[in-house]
């Protein structure tokens, strides 16, 4: 072994070890933890694992119930057509919504009328999951369920994993918020899921766990639009 090769290896002993070290800002996860906790949230080497609940738990997640909803209306329809615009036939939005699964603020209070998909925005998620996670495919503008959403659709552990996963790392959460097209949030989402598995015990105001967060990630404040580092933190935290 040349002198090079020896330096190299004592180089790659110290890299290693501060990779492996628990660091406070990352709530003692070292640098290699947090790159599993990042990429690969679920995967085999991340200290996150999607754990299996109690069948009756399962009807407690309202998301899950009412995308299974839909899926039964495809199921026993064998297919739905959709608008011309691709949404959702007014019909199915307004017998999805009345089964009261998530309720929408200003359609309760009167405020805002339901007409169509995009009156409700957790209606028009839930076909958007469906159609990112690949349990629906659509052609001609029409859904049908596919392979893998007829296998799983009775599988409320596979089901609300694939929802998960889809809402975590294939819809764009930007899309909503009404802040611009950022990262906050989304990056480092299992992060979150930490602190809450963490501290969640009792509650607490959004900026305990915000402050968290962006000691984490303090790069992702300057997606936030403004010269004012003072300005930028403040709505990063809202």
């Amino acid at each position: 072994m040349t002198d090079i090769d020896e330096l190299q290896k004592q180089i790659d002993k110290i890299t290693n070890r501060q990779n492996q070290r628990g660091l406070a800002d990352f709530e003692g996860y070292s640098p290699l933890e947090m790159q599993y906790i990042l990429y690969d949230t679920f995967g085999e080497n991340s200290p996150i694992k999607f754990l299996k609940m109690e069948e009756f738990e399962y009807q407690q997640v309202p998301i899950l119930k009412q995308i299974k909803y839909l899926l039964k209306i495809i199921e026993n329809q064998n297919e739905l057509k959709l608008t011309n615009k691709g949404y959702l036939p007014p019909r199915i939005v307004a017998e999805i919504y009345n089964q009261g699964f998530i309720k929408d603020k200003f359609i309760e209070a009167g405020i805002s009328k339901l007409y169509r998909e995009t009156d409700c925005s957790i209606i028009n998620l839930t076909r958007i999951i469906t159609e990112l996670s690949g349990v629906v495919k659509k052609r001609n503008n029409i859904l049908s369920l596919t392979k893998t959403g007829k296998s799983i659709l009775n599988n409320d552990f596979d089901l609300l994993f694939r929802i998960f996963t889809t809402f975590a790392g294939k819809f764009n959460w930007a899309y909503y918020d009404g802040y611009g097209q950022n990262n906050i949030g989304q990056l480092g989402f299992g992060f979150t899921l930490i602190l809450l598995s963490k501290y969640g015990d009792k509650k607490r105001p959004a900026k305990y766990y915000a402050d968290k967060y962006f000691k984490a990630f303090p790069r992702l404040i300057d997606e936030i639009s403004g010269s004012d580092i003072i300005s930028k933190q403040k709505k990063a935290r809202t």
